[in-house]
């Protein structure tokens, strides 16, 4: 009776200590502790992802070739330009992917002087979100243009634009606590219309929501 009471213990002994092993080594393994993985924001401290629509008010200059064929513009002396200075409002939105931005605007233009009767056009924009609230951006879309030059009932030429521009916020401009984070930026920009067939600098104020 004492032999066979020893074989069970000892068979009881042999299948228990890998079992303990395999406990203790399970509880080595776990992680003690998970810390959530960081959160990406833009340069400026904001969140970074979102949706940030806009206004603009902006004024500048704008001037054609004199052989703007792409549009069928009509040809005018080499020493008087189709030129204008101009009034313009923008309505668009941004959309923040953490340090990068894409966009897209609609904007209606007034001529003040000169041969520009008005314009309209649509663009989408990209870039980067640099500094307090700053932006780099180039923008790519359509636009038509109408020529008081040419008449009441003339009409509208159109061909795709192309520009660069930046925008910088409070902090940028030695302005920091006046607005927050949205809020209002000085934006400028230059394009041309279809194949680098005018030059169009503007400046303004940007309004964001």
């Amino acid at each position: 009776m004492r032999k066979l009471f020893t074989v069970a213990a000892a068979a009881a002994a042999f299948v228990a200590v890998p079992a303990f092993a395999q406990d203790a080594t399970v509880v080595q393994d776990a992680p003690t502790t998970t810390e959530p993985a960081p959160a990406l924001t833009a340069p400026d401290g904001t969140r970074g992802f979102g949706f940030e629509p806009y206004v603009a008010i902006m004024g500048g200059w704008e001037q054609f070739d004199s052989e703007v064929t792409d549009a069928g513009i009509p040809l005018v002396p080499r020493n008087d330009k189709l030129n204008g200075a101009l009034v313009e409002g923008i309505v668009g939105f941004n959309v923040p992917l953490g340090p990068v931005f894409v966009g897209a605007e609609g904007s209606v233009s007034k001529g003040v002087s000169g041969d520009i009767d008005w314009d309209y056009g649509a663009a989408g924009r990209f870039g980067v979100r640099a500094g307090d609230s700053g932006l780099i951006y180039g923008k790519v879309g359509y636009r038509w243009v109408n020529f008081d030059r040419f008449g009441r009932d003339s009409r509208d030429y159109h061909e795709m634009t192309y520009g660069a521009g930046f925008e910088v916020g409070p902090k940028d401009i030695g302005l920091g606590g006046i607005t927050g984070n949205s809020g209002i930026r000085l934006r400028g920009e230059v394009s041309t219309f279809g194949s680098a067939h005018s030059f169009r600098p503007m400046l303004g104020l940007t309004s964001h929501f």
